[in-house]
């Protein structure tokens, strides 16, 4: 198929109500047509292609029996949702997934009154379901709210929070659980060794075929005994499912159900959409399921655009340099060799920060610890009580979630956490809710934080000996979402970073730019650009953003009237609104100007366009020198 669906039932569905009066048979076959569908475009788009596989029929089934968008489709994270996208009158613009100004790669209330709720991190759809069911109800409203949620992200605190107020409320609403034993990583905990006893339970599923057997063959005057077989069954089902832990939250539970079945799921949401209360459908589905090279694998999870789906081999080339992730991972894995108290955490995701490696390096001093990225920075908070270094991978969107355990249990009590933040900055096609913009402004506001940036790779794996071996308090290091600029050798020829340093790139008598992390080499670029045009440009690594280098920023506020703060991340509060008031009360005559990510959302496109659109790439950081040293002149 191509970017239109152009044949087969799948070309005639302009929305949900062209899926109301097909048959089960149709129905199948539809799932079928958008499961080949989804493979062909994100082959040529990219994007989380695995959960979507998973959920194909289910999403068929809620769109065929429930009223939407009247009724409320809550999805979770947004992994989920391709499959409703394409069921929704997005097929056409499909070949447009996770590009500038095309379809989203998460559930988008902008882009359709039938994605009821935005969501790119997981665990928010109960909450946020719940919180519709209580408006309706004010409103004096009657429409149903449904919450698909993974299994993965059940392991979220959040959710476990959203359960327990709704099943306290017996409000009318459906949560169902989309249970495919995966988020990206294999799952962990034990709710997911809950969930999962029900699928492998022999006990349940022979005592369960006696049932049916003896109630298929019950003669006409035992009928009754039908009737009693069943309700044995259910209690059974309480007592070897996890039907009774959701019971007691104050949920009904019904499953668990094949969630490939169409007719089944069909089945069971007309009959709860007519009841009352909070209810909760067990499913069970195969993430990446129709995937030909290969299912339930965590490197299916995402895909990056120009791959062939029969192998998931790249079929675009890519960079010769390794990206600060794989530079991070290997770099990690070879200093844990040297030091034995250094152990890592990760919150579901080792393969997108590199620790996978050391599961398998290391096994004993990796802890994958689900979606909880709270709970991972509290516990390696009690890991650095005994004297172990615990370093916590993590991405620089999802740390926000951890906010209070860095203040509150680490920075408080002074205890030497490593915050290892990928995906830092601007991230391309991942968009607005993956963008990790805001991690330089809140960790300056936390006492006794060190907040690091790296210009390259090299310097990544120094910061990393040294956080590694300071001993009070968090230690951040943020990289972005791309290749390393350097070839980068074993960390074992790199030494570890002077504590609190600058380092002076290049010395000029005008401007001087104080560059964050990525922003350096473009900065260098720019101010050798600008030479030629006869401006004489300072510029500054300043891999410390906190503590910062006294000794240099005095000398360099010595030296330059006009200093251009570079980050890539949001200007507000940034490390360049922290620098201005730092230097107004050194000499009230040398401006500050920060320059960084502007205080509004950065939509979806190439980095490399997101980076030049927010004027920080060498033509943005050289035009915006040119007009402070033309403002110069004029102020003279």
């Amino acid at each position: 198929m191509g970017n239109s669906p152009s044949a087969g039932i799948l070309s005639r569905i302009s929305g949900p109500a062209d899926l109301k009066s097909l048959s089960a048979p149709e129905l199948q076959l539809l799932a079928e047509e958008v499961r080949a569908f989804l493979i062909d475009n994100c082959s040529r788009t990219g994007g989380h292609i695995g959960a979507g596989l998973g959920v194909v029929e289910l999403t068929v089934a809620l769109h065929h029996v429930f009223d939407t968008p009247r009724d409320q489709l809550v999805w979770d994270v947004g992994h989920q949702g391709y499959p409703h996208k394409v069921l929704t009158g997005r097929a056409g613009r499909m070949g447009s997934l996770r590009q500038e100004d095309g379809l989203s790669g998460f559930l988008k209330r902008s882009e359709s009154a039938y994605d009821a709720f935005g969501a790119g991190h997981a665990a928010t759809s109960i909450s946020a379901a719940y919180g519709m069911a209580v408006a309706r109800d004010i409103n004096k409203d009657a429409f149903k709210v449904v919450a698909i949620i993974g299994d993965g992200s059940l392991g979220s605190g959040l959710a476990y929070e959203g359960l327990n107020n709704a099943g306290a409320s017996h409000r009318d609403m459906i949560v169902v659980l989309n249970d495919n034993e995966m988020s990206i990583a294999p799952n962990v905990g034990a709710m997911h060794k809950y969930l999962t006893s029900v699928q492998r339970n022999s006990l349940y599923n022979r005592v369960r075929m006696k049932i049916g057997d003896l109630a298929r063959q019950a003669p006409g005057p035992f009928k009754d005994a039908e009737r009693m077989l069943h309700k044995w069954e259910e209690s059974l089902k309480a007592f070897l499912t996890p039907g009774v832990l959701f019971e007691e939250l104050g949920f009904r539970y019904f499953g668990p159900i094949d969630g490939h079945d169409i007719a089944q799921m069909a089945e069971t949401f007309r009959a709860i959409r007519e009841m009352k209360g909070t209810i909760l459908v067990h499913v069970i589905t195969q993430k990446g399921k129709g995937f030909p090279a290969g299912e339930h694998l965590e490197k299916w999870h995402a895909l990056p655009p120009g791959h062939d789906p029969a192998t998931g081999k790249q079929l675009t080339a890519s960079t010769a340099n390794a990206n600060y992730t794989a530079v991070f991972g290997k770099g990690l894995a070879e200093l844990m060799d040297e030091d034995p108290r250094i152990a890592v955490i990760t919150a579901a995701m080792p393969s997108g920060t590199g620790t996978a490696q050391i599961a398998k390096a290391h096994p004993t001093r990796f802890f994958d610890v689900g979606i909880a990225e709270g709970h991972g920075v509290t516990m390696a908070a009690g890991m650095a009580t005994q004297g172990v270094r615990p370093v916590a991978a993590i991405y620089s969107t999802f740390i926000q979630r951890a906010y209070d355990s860095i203040i509150h249990d680490v920075a408080i009590q002074n205890l030497p956490v490593v915050l290892c933040l990928d995906r830092a900055g601007l991230v391309g096609e991942d968009g607005e809710t993956h963008a990790g913009l805001y991690d330089i402004a809140f960790l300056l506001a936390v006492p006794n934080t060190t907040v690091t940036a790296p210009k390259d790779g090299r310097e990544l794996l120094g910061l990393l000996r040294t956080a590694t071996t300071h001993g009070a308090g968090p230690f951040s290091i943020r990289y972005p979402r791309d290749a390393a600029p350097d070839i980068v050798p074993s960390i074992k020829a790199i030494e570890a970073v002077p504590y609190g340093t600058w380092e002076i790139m290049r010395r000029g008598s005008e401007v001087a730019i104080l560059a964050v992390g990525t922003m350096v080499l473009p900065s260098l670029r720019a101010a050798e650009t600008l030479a030629l045009d006869g401006y004489d440009v300072t510029v500054v690594n300043c891999r410390f953003l906190k503590p910062y280098d006294a000794a240099a920023l005095a000398a360099i506020v010595a030296e330059h009237r006009q200093i251009l703060v570079v980050e890539e991340g949001t200007v507000v509060n940034g490390f360049g609104a922290m620098l201005a008031a730092v230097v107004a009360g050194m000499d009230g005559g040398v401006c500050v100007h920060a320059h960084g990510v502007p205080d509004k959302i950065v939509y979806a496109a190439a980095r490399a366009r997101q980076l030049a659109a927010c004027g920080l790439n060498e033509e943005g950081i050289a035009d915006r020198v040119r007009a402070l040293h033309g403002s110069e002149a004029v102020s003279r």
